[in-house]
Order: structure tokens, then sequence, then C-alpha cells
């Protein structure tokens, strides 16, 4: 049944590719080659190109993608040389206005040449996410895949044989972590490990933690640079992680050790294990796959998830979410062939369907996700009361950089907090002034 779903959204994908065609004249078709640069590998690398197969067949455009856990720092390089890529998933709307301020990126809306039908694309994307890759009211960058992070991951059938329930409130999160530990077992899975982005997936429970504990008005301000790291609110969010983190990382499989080394993939793997090594792990939405794939796990019934609980009530059903964005650096036919295809959702329909992602597209059939769980997961997304995007994204390069380092120091030795947020605060009062 899953083939023949993913048969019928390919054929779907032909006919995006045709319009995309229509609309894109002789120059796209049968010509050329697009470079792409992106950070994903692995099998998500295997899902992009899956994405991009329909494209590359119809119009006879090769694209050629290059994988790199460092976009910043490539993009930098090869702009440096005058030999960027075609198009870029640039890894943060900080970056997309770094860039964009310095005239490096294409505009999309333009009035005289646009890149996209700005009609059809307005009807398909919320203001928000248009918004997002906008730089001074013009369009520089589209999104093509989401993410919605706080989401705790279990093992039912474990929860069940412990007779464990999903907690309902942050206390009965800290109940049920303190049961788990009473007997026996290590109640959290976590991993940091990320190559030149180590830290980032840790850093996901502190941000989650400021919207959910100090709200949406100190989380902009904070990302911002306006609010301090060593503000009380902030501090309390990484106090607030150091429970679940327990005394030295005690509430954690494997301690320090296991934290840092491990990579963020493979943070949920021990759940499977038999006897489980631990009964929860918190990542966003895209973790299905690996799931999936790696220990080959069955949505529903080795897997299911719960909202990280509200840590204050005052700010109940707040999310933090992310995506997969695409820009244009180099203005060709077959880019802009491209840049169009991948705001359609028949071609975000591919990824969604191998598992992993979620649509921004309003157009896009739920009917479309792999399984109930990934349905349930996308209506958490549009149901979020209070939604912000990744606050780490959108720092400068130096600051969010600077975060992931500390949450590799926080993980090292939780004492030594003052100093990792005073630091944090004298690369603040430099970072957002270059």
């Amino acid at each position: 049944m899953m083939g023949l779903r993913l048969g019928s959204i390919r054929a779907l994908a032909f006919l995006a590719v045709a319009a995309v065609v229509a609309c894109g004249g002789a120059a796209t078709q049968g010509k050329g080659s697009v470079h792409v640069l992106a950070v994903w590998s692995g099998s998500e690398q295997d899902s992009f190109k899956a994405v991009l197969q329909p494209f590359q067949d119809q119009t006879g455009i090769k694209v050629e993608y290059e994988s790199t856990r460092d976009v910043d720092a490539i993009l930098q390089t090869r702009l440096q040389a005058g030999n960027p890529p075609e198009i870029a998933s640039l890894p943060s709307p900080a970056t997309l206005t770094k860039l964009g301020g310095q005239g490096k990126l294409i505009q999309l809306d333009s009035a005289s040449n646009p890149v996209l039908d700005m009609s059809t694309f307005n009807s398909q994307y919320a203001q928000g996410w248009i918004d997002l890759g906008k730089i001074n009211g013009k369009l520089y960058e589209i999104f093509s895949w989401a993410a919605v992070k706080g989401l705790v991951w279990y093992n039912p059938k474990n929860f069940a044989a412990k007779n464990y329930q999903v907690p309902a409130s942050w206390q009965d999160l800290i109940t049920l972590q303190n049961t788990i530990k009473s007997g026996g077992t290590t109640p959290w899975c976590i991993a940091v490990e990320s190559g030149a982005a180590s830290g980032w997936a840790g850093s996901d429970w502190v941000k989650e933690i400021v919207l959910s504990q100090a709200g949406p008005d100190v989380y902009n301000s904070w990302w911002q640079g306006k609010t301090k790291w060593s503000d009380p609110a902030i501090k309390s969010a990484w106090q607030t992680w150091g429970t679940i983190l327990g005394p030295n990382n005690s509430n954690v499989y494997g301690g320090k050790n296991q934290i840092l080394a491990t990579n963020f993939a493979n943070g949920g793997d021990p759940m499977f294990k038999t006897p489980p090594k631990c009964y929860m792990h918190n990542q966003a939405s895209f973790i299905t796959d690996n799931f999936v794939k790696q220990d080959k796990a069955v949505a529903g019934t080795d897997f299911k998830f719960f909202p990280l609980p509200d840590v204050n009530s005052q700010y109940a059903g707040a999310h933090v979410g992310a995506g997969d964005a695409f820009s244009m650096l180099k203005d060709t036919s077959q880019a802009r062939a491209l840049i169009k295809y991948l705001t359609t959702p028949e071609a975000q329909a591919i990824w969604v369907k191998r598992g992993g992602k979620l649509s921004p597209n309003k157009s896009f059939d739920l009917a479309n996700y792999p399984d109930d769980i990934t349905r349930q997961v996308a209506q958490v997304m549009t149901g979020a009361k209070i939604f912000a995007f990744d606050a780490g994204d959108l720092m400068p390069t130096d600051m969010k950089n600077a975060y992931w380092k500390a949450v590799l120091d926080f993980v090292s030795d939780q004492s030594k907090l003052d100093s990792i947020l005073a630091n944090l605060d004298t690369i603040q009062a430099k970072a957002y002034t270059t």
C-alpha cells in the first residue's frame, strides 16, 4: 500500500513539474544543471534526492547536490571565490538576512521578473511562513518543509509494561521521571553530537523552556539580543533543563559521555532496546524517519509522542518550530524551475510520505502523511496557541555557535552555569553589532 501511495505521489509530482516547465519556457527543458547546497546526509539525503527525481526526469535538468553540516562556512568560501551554488538551503534566517543585506541573493517576487507565480504562492502559504523569507518586504527564501520541536517520544509498550501514564503537566513529567529513576532505569535519552553543529539538539531544550516558561515576549527579546543570557528568565530556563538532566546528568542514559558523544540521529535508539535503557526522548518531528529506518520501529506501535508539557500555564500551548528553506544565489532558468517545483505540495509530499517532514503548504492534503502519528504532529504545529520560530536559527551566526558550545559546556559541568552565561553575554554584546 505504501508503494502504491508513493507511486501516486510521484505521478502527481510529474504533473507539478510539467506545470513548472510550461511556465518556465523551453530553456528549462532538457538542458543544463543546477547546483544545490544543503545539510542533508544519509536517509535525509536519500529523501531529498527522491524529491528531485521527478524534476530531473521530466525536465532533463541535472541536479548536482552537495551535502555539508556547515553550510555557512562553505557558502562564505564559495561567495568569496565568486562561485556560489545556484540554490542553497540556508541554515538560518540570520544567514538569510546577512546574505540578503549583502546583495548575494536573488529576489523571488520581483515585479519585473518574478521567479514565482506570486498569486499561487500567496494563496498556498500562511503569511507567517512567507514573512520569514522576506527582507525589507522583499521575498528571498521559500520554505518547503517544516518541523515542530518539543515532542517527547516514548515506546508505548514500555510505558504499558510499567503502567506509566503520559504526563498532563510539567509537575507530572517531573514525577514520572523520578518514578522511572527510582525503578532503576534512567528516564531520558539525550544526544547532542552533530559535527561542527554539536550542541544544537540540547539548545532545543533551552529554547522550548524559555518560550513555555517565560513567554513569547521574553523569547523574542532574547533571540533579538535585547535580553541578556544572564537575565533571570533565561538563567531559569537553563536551570529547569538541569532538573531534567539531573545532578551529574544522572537522569540521562550514559550520563555526560553518552550525551556528548552520541549523534543526535541515534539519540532515541536506547528506547527500543530490551530491556529499555531509557523511556523518553525529546526531539523534533523529523526524528520519526530515524525511528522507522534505523530502529525498524512502527509508528503507533513502537513509538508515540506527547508535547513537552507547559512549564507555565500562562503560556499554554507554546511550541517552537523550524523549517527547510531555499534561496537562489544565481539566476538561471534551471534554478528558477527548481525553486518553483519545491514550493508545490506535490514535491513536498514525496518527502512527507517517506517520513520525518511536515509541509507548511496550506494546500497540502493531510492524507499524504504516512501515519496517524505524523498527522497528529502536523496538527500540533497548526494548532499551536503560541508558535515561535527556532530562536537559535534567528540569532547571528556567532551567537548561535556560542549557544551550541554553551550547551556542551553545561552538560560537562552544570555548576559553571554563571560563567557560561557571562561568556554568552560577552559574545552577545558583539554579535549583534557586526
